[in-house]
């Protein structure tokens, strides 16, 4: 329904094409949908909605796929209903988010991009003073802290302990990982010189990110969130910064995507922003789009995977 995102034409769609007759979209529309996979067996698609009402007018649909990990597009509860699996891409892109929740770290720390810029327009010796009247953080010592320690927590983990940094995490159940330690909720806040956000979006940790927490934080203290953005409360992230609570956030993901002109994190100081972009590297989407092929083919054959709806 929405290959473009997945795959804009540097990749193949062979792996599905094996399975069947494929006909990729580029983009659709709530209001395409219907017409586009009325005769459609599997449907596959990344931030198409459907819901109970139109899946009820696709009455030969018997398999849906996600391109991504997260499924609330999908009624799942109305699939179950009708007997349709609904399969999830899980572990694709786990070292690409971690990787990028570094890269924001590290452009928040170097701010190589700024200095680059004003030695280009500037000169020299002016960047150089300027980096020397606002000097740039070691990494090496520091706290890194991790909210949700899954496989992408766990990956940000391993990079965090190569720069010889203490590694504390909360997690809802007990983990036990080599070198790191579990806290609490309260005490990842305060003691975090960088907190990562890795968690699921779910009932319990929508908004769980507020002023209370963020406002506990060390002044000195960066946020990186690669996971959702309705984990946090923007408008108290925003906050956070503009009043010099924390001293940066790095982020991939908003609640509202694009964001509004008045998103108040696009205003917000010291506050990168990328487009939703961690999980996009050629290899992960290459990943993707083979499990992606791996659950039809299991659905198929009677062996349905990473089944969301059982």
């Amino acid at each position: 329904m929405d290959g473009k995102s997945t795959n804009p034409g540097d990749l193949s769609w062979k792996p599905l094409e094996a399975l069947g007759e494929l006909t990729v979209y580029d983009d659709t529309s709530y209001d395409q949908i219907v017409s586009r996979a009325k005769e459609a067996e599997a449907v596959i698609l990344n931030r198409c909605v459907i819901d109970r009402p139109l899946m009820s007018r696709l009455p030969r649909l018997r398999f849906l796929g996600t391109l991504a990990t997260g499924y609330n597009s999908i009624d799942t509860e109305a699939a179950r209903e009708r007997g349709i699996p609904v399969c999830n891409v899980p572990d694709y892109c786990t070292s690409s988010v971690a990787q990028h929740a570094f890269s924001l770290l590290l452009s928040l720390c170097g701010r190589c991009e700024s200095q680059s810029r004003s030695v280009k327009e500037k000169g020299w010796e002016t960047a150089e003073r300027a980096v020397m009247q606002s000097p740039i953080p070691e990494l090496f010592g520091k706290t890194f802290g991790i909210l949700g320690f899954g496989d992408i927590g766990q990956a940000a983990a391993r990079i965090a302990l190569a720069f010889s940094m203490e590694v504390i995490f909360y997690n809802r159940s007990k983990k036990d990982f080599p070198g790191c330690t579990q806290v609490s909720l309260p005490e990842l806040f305060q003691r975090s010189d960088v907190l990562s956000i890795h968690c699921p979006l779910t009932d319990e940790t929508r908004g769980l990110v507020d002023k209370h927490l963020l406002f506990s934080m060390k002044p000195t203290a960066l946020l990186i969130n690669t996971a959702r953005g309705a984990i946090v409360r923007e408008k108290d992230l925003a906050q956070a910064l503009n009043e010099g609570r924390i001293a940066g956030a790095g982020v991939d993901v908003l609640s509202q995507e694009p964001p509004a002109e008045d998103h108040p994190l696009l205003h917000a100081k010291n506050c990168i922003l990328t487009p939703h972009i961690a999980w996009s590297s050629k290899e992960a989407r290459q990943r993707l789009i083979q499990i992606v092929a791996d659950n039809l083919k299991g659905f198929l054959s009677g062996e349905t995977q990473h089944v969301v709806n059982p």
